[in-house]
């Protein structure tokens, strides 16, 4: 996201500016706060929203400039936001150099894909090149986006777009073969079937180094739910050293820089709300290339309200998945899981860490249904590497569970990646109680995630929520259908006032 910099465009350069840390969070988008009276702004007639290049310690990124008219910041500071602060590698104190941005080559191949040409490997590697080191405003990543969303992209354009992804960043290789890995689409709250898959598979002496993302807009993703456990922000040599040591490891893929231009799109492409198969697929198989992995095992949860709504769209995607990863060298098996409710109880990084380590423990509270997910992709994994016979890997994986060689190789990975903890615990919990008796007809994903998402997940780690039905169960009138877990009442009130506005999301038919 940042380089070293190289003669600006522009036939002068003003003077440098005082840079001051805004300390506003723009997530990966770098934003500049400039006096509308400054020279510099004055001078180099910079409008509000212009993208603008800013230039200190032999770094230079591209940032988004928004005009001030208060006295809080001076003539002669610009303000940094966090993003651009961090990219900078900004300390306090700097000077910085800020000037009009130059044109980008690469955006003559975005106009193209806008008018329907095809695009080449070379054509894409210079778009998603200028993508992954920051050079793209949000405005043109939203315009690559929707030019490749709709089925615009051949799977020729998709493998090229997939390769792309990984030649821009960091790419692992490791001496050891097989190299397995598995992933979810999607859409399914709780479904944290990794951190149980990675230790059978690992006890069983397979190699399995998985990355893995954080939240956008669920409560909670598989790294957000492992942090509460252990460090998931771990370099690549830290990674080598763990699967040397260990046989695998649950970590932060962006940390290690692993196909970034995959986040920067999908930051951008979650607001938009448009379902591409064809990013869908290059950011998935990017991300297994980037990591090293040779063999990967693929759930497609399908139902109403997960991400992928029905059987012809799993079966769609899954072909793809496995057509486009046969061109890039990568052996993909898809399994196609029900999603038509979550998974598990909690919904939540740390309540979903506590199903995990419940499943792993062996406990009687333990919830089945997310144990046995993670025993049959466990299972696929095992003989998709040749661990054990076709047929006879959920049995391997069931006899590594309840031996306890799971949980004792989970519990190294955790301190292999810089020691185990607990959980932390909300301080402010409410029941949402079924308003009449009845039988369980249906359980809306999106709507119980956005209740624990207002309820405070995944920023406070311990907020979420935990259901206590599932399809078809009866219930009476009172009992507590899921309750709500918040670090303050105030997002615990505002959680409630969201469920109590919508229709029903446990539907009860009645009996």
């Amino acid at each position: 996201m940042s380089s070293v910099a190289e003669p600006a465009a522009t036939a002068a350069v003003l003077g440098p500016l005082l840079a001051r840390r805004a300390r506003i969070d723009t997530y990966q988008q770098p934003v500049v706060y400039m006096r509308s009276d400054c020279a510099v702004c004055r001078a180099e007639g910079f409008e509000a929203q212009a993208q603008v290049e800013v230039s200190a310690n032999e770094r230079e990124v591209l940032a988004i400039l928004h005009r001030v008219e208060a006295d809080w910041l001076g003539c002669d500071e610009v303000a940094v936001s966090d993003a651009a602060w961090n990219l900078l590698a900004l300390q306090g104190g700097e000077q910085v150099i800020v000037r009009h941005a130059r044109p980008l080559e690469s955006l003559k191949f975005l106009r193209a894909k806008v008018y329907g040409r095809k695009l080449d490997y070379p054509s894409m590697r210079a778009l998603v090149d200028d993508v992954g080191n920051g050079r793209m405003s949000d405005l043109h990543l939203a315009a690559f986006i929707t030019a490749c969303a709709g089925g615009r992209l051949d799977q020729e354009e998709v493998v090229a777009l997939t390769r792309a992804m990984v030649d821009t960043g960091e790419r692992i290789r490791w001496p050891m073969s097989p190299v397995m890995d598995k992933h979810c689409v999607g859409g399914l709250p709780g479904n944290r079937t990794t951190m149980i898959v990675v230790p059978i598979v690992a006890a069983c002496g397979v190699i399995m180094p998985k990355t893995s993302s954080r939240a956008i807009t669920s409560p909670a993703g598989t790294a957000d739910t492992m942090e509460t456990l252990a460090p998931v922000n771990l370099d690549v040599p830290t990674m080598r050293r763990i699967v040397e040591r260990e046989g695998g490891f649950i970590a932060w893929g962006r940390a290690a820089r692993l196909s970034p231009a995959d986040d920067m799109l999908i930051r951008v492409e979650r607001p938009l709300d448009l379902d591409s198969e064809a990013q869908l697929v290059a950011s998935v198989i990017s991300k297994k290339l980037a990591v090293g992995s040779e063999r990967v095992v693929i759930d497609i949860p399908v139902g109403p309200t997960a991400k992928v709504r029905s059987c012809a769209a799993a079966q769609s995607l899954g072909a793809s998945l496995i057509a486009v990863g046969a061109a890039v060298g990568l052996q993909v098996r898809v399994i196609q899981s029900d999603g038509r409710q979550p998974v598990g109880r909690g919904i939540g990084p740390a309540l979903e860490a506590m199903d995990v380590m419940a499943v792993l423990r062996r406990s009687g509270e333990a919830p089945q249904d997310l144990r046995e997910r993670a025993l049959v992709l466990a299972g696929a994994v095992l003989e998709m590497a040749g661990r054990s016979p076709a047929g006879a890997g959920h049995a391997l994986a069931v006899r590594t569970l309840d031996s306890g060689q799971a949980l004792k190789k989970f519990v190294a990975i955790c301190e292999a990646q810089g020691g185990m903890r607990e959980p932390p615990r909300a301080p402010f919990q409410q029941a949402v109680a079924a308003d009449r008796s009845g039988r369980i007809g249906a359980i809306d994903n999106r709507r119980l995630a956005r209740a624990a998402k207002l309820a405070g997940a995944p920023q406070d780690a311990a907020a979420g929520a935990v259901i206590h039905v599932r399809l078809d169960d009866s219930v009476a009138t009172g009992q507590p259908l899921f309750t709500l877990h918040a670090q303050t009442s105030g997002e615990l009130a505002y959680a409630l006032a969201y469920v109590n506005a919508q229709r029903p999301i446990v539907e009860i038919d009645r009996p």
